[in-house]
């Protein structure tokens, strides 16, 4: 059986479980059943069609039987594979933390409850625009998981979330109504808008049109991956969200924008005299963005601030149109999808905990709880490129393939991103030495629960001198909140600190098998600046591949 046949699933099995969710609304626990065993059947699904692909390899579905490029085709490479795989691992793991916290609030009535069937459509759109092989279905894509994530930000309809929400709304409108111009020129130019048969088609415009179709599309992703400058919107949006809801947003709404760069631009404009732009474009992103992080003391706008930053380093690998760099870019994008997202669950922690997400109000959080000191420290460390993680591992891949190009603007963009490396090392720095490692009375403005943690301990030692039989009723189990004064001591849901744990754990494994990743990243890399295995796959092996385009960079 040809397993990349199953590919649909995907996409079917997330709406399934959503309309499932949804008749279940009044069922939270058979809710969140449905919701986290789907996901985990999807992701068990994806692995399948990795495994597939592993060692090479592309695969078209067409949908409903139609002959390219007149119908929905979707096609799976180690590129859209990998992105499935790191994606849906991601997704299931904020889910779960999202149950657990939904359990230890009291949440689990509606209108809470609609965060489950919103949540796997949000997924469900990730996967089509994934596999989507030509531009409608992306478009079609994006415009699922937009739609999904404006009910997610906007959950507790708070004053904050709606003026984000806002804000998002109209950003991302504007994203879509430039990308459906495109795609409508793009169709009015060259009568198709399947991506394998826009690979020739295109080569054979003029250098005028294509190039115009190229900024259109180039401009359309640009926003929707955050790079500078149309990255004004997101550090104003995402942390006003619910934890797991900034978490998800913040590991796979850019990445999706990135990957459909790098889709189109390796597969519909290789070799484009665009590249030099785009290489600036990813030293602002990078410089700017974390310039940016070090002015903030909240640690969710400071994320957000990395987030555009590092979007950089994956401009800078496309930018290259290099095996070597699009190949770091693509074990990068894989890196980042899983570290960010483990951060910003850490975050929701930190605020739980002690009390604020601002490191004006917090300290002593190391005493206060080792285990989220670590689960913060290890992949602030993998954000910052400490060795070995898999962030040095794909900075340092990034690094040679600029050295290797030997270009002016290559060897500024290598001086760019080992700056960048070292400011965000800096920026993590400073919320640990704040955050965790200074003592409570030392914060600006402490919040009260930290200040109560020193007497209580003083209370349970005099409690344990006059009374040691009564010791172990001082202890309280996760979730609960033992009360000092009029001031709660806010612990932490296993479920919660479990599904962050895996995460980090995740992004751990991305280190001890970065070589197998590295090599899959290489192959990725060489098929999509190739392009004769996709074209071929969606069109038939006799499809001709066109040359590349005049003015590209090496390959």
């Amino acid at each position: 059986m040809n397993l990349a046949s199953l590919a649909p699933l995907a996409v079917v099995l997330p709406i399934l479980g959503a309309a499932l969710t949804f008749v279940l609304i009044r069922h939270s626990r058979a809710q969140r059943a449905v919701s986290i065993g789907l996901l985990s059947l999807t992701l068990l699904l994806e692995c399948l069609l990795l495994a597939s692909v592993w060692n090479g390899g592309t695969a078209a579905v067409n949908i409903g039987g139609w002959v390219p490029p007149w119908g929905i085709v979707m096609v799976v490479d180690q590129f859209s594979s990998l992105m499935l795989v790191v994606s849906s691992a991601v997704s299931l793991a904020v889910l779960v933390y999202a149950t657990g916290q939904g359990m230890a609030d009291g949440d689990q009535d509606a209108p809470v409850s609609i965060f489950h069937p919103t949540y796997l459509i949000l997924v469900a759109g990730v996967s089509n625009a994934f596999l989507s092989g030509d531009l409608f279905n992306l478009y079609v894509g994006f415009e699922i998981l937009l739609t999904a994530s404006y009910v997610l930000m906007t959950l507790g309809g708070t004053g904050p979330r709606i003026r984000a929400g806002v804000t998002y709304v109209v950003v991302s409108v504007v994203s879509s109504v430039l990308f459906l111009i495109a795609i409508a020129m793009v169709y009015g130019a060259t009568g198709t808008i399947n991506m394998a048969d826009l690979a020739i088609k295109l080569s054979e415009l003029d250098q005028g049109t294509r190039t115009l179709l190229h900024v259109m599309l180039l401009v359309a992703f640009g926003i929707k991956a955050a790079v500078f400058p149309l990255s004004f919107w997101l550090p104003d949006s995402y942390p006003t969200a619910p934890a797991p809801v900034t978490a998800v947003f913040a590991g796979l709404l850019t990445k999706v924008g990135v990957y459909a760069m790098v889709r189109t631009e390796t597969l519909l404009f290789p070799g484009d005299s665009l590249n030099t732009p785009l290489m600036v474009v990813a030293l602002l992103t990078m410089v700017v963005g974390i310039l940016g992080a070090l002015a903030q003391s909240d640690i969710k706008r400071l994320l957000s601030f990395t987030l555009v930053s590092h979007i950089g380093y994956m401009v800078f690998g496309l930018a290259m149109s290099s095996v070597a760099g699009l190949a770091a870019a693509v074990f990068y994008v894989a890196h980042h999808i899983t570290i960010q997202t483990s951060l910003f669950l850490v975050t929701g922690l930190i605020e739980r905990r002690g009390g604020s997400s601002s490191v004006d109000r917090l300290a002593g959080l190391a005493k206060l709880s080792p285990l989220l000191a670590l689960l913060f420290f290890v992949p602030a460390m993998n954000l910052a490129g400490i060795p070995p993680f898999s962030g040095f591992l794909g900075k340092l891949g990034l690094m040679q393939a600029g050295i290797g190009l030997g270009t002016p603007l290559a060897y500024a963009l290598v001086i760019g991103g080992v700056l960048t490396s070292l400011l965000t090392l800096l920026a993590v720095a400073r919320v640990w030495n704040r955050a965790f490692w200074r003592k409570a009375e030392d914060a600006e403005h402490p919040d009260p629960v930290l200040l109560a943690v020193p007497a209580l301990e003083s209370s349970r030692e005099s409690s344990r001198e006059s009374s040691p039989e009564a010791a172990p009723g001082t202890a309280s189990e996760p979730g609960t909140a033992p009360v000092t004064g009029t001031t709660a001591v806010r612990l932490l849901p296993r479920t919660m600190v479990g599904s962050t744990l895996g995460l980090v754990v995740l992004g751990v494994a991305l280190t001890v098998f970065a070589g197998p990743l590295f090599q899959v990243a290489d192959q990725s890399a060489a098929a999509m600046l190739d392009r004769s295995a996709y074209i071929q796959a969606v069109l038939g092996d006799g499809a001709p591949v066109p040359a590349l385009a005049l003015g590209g960079g090496e390959k």
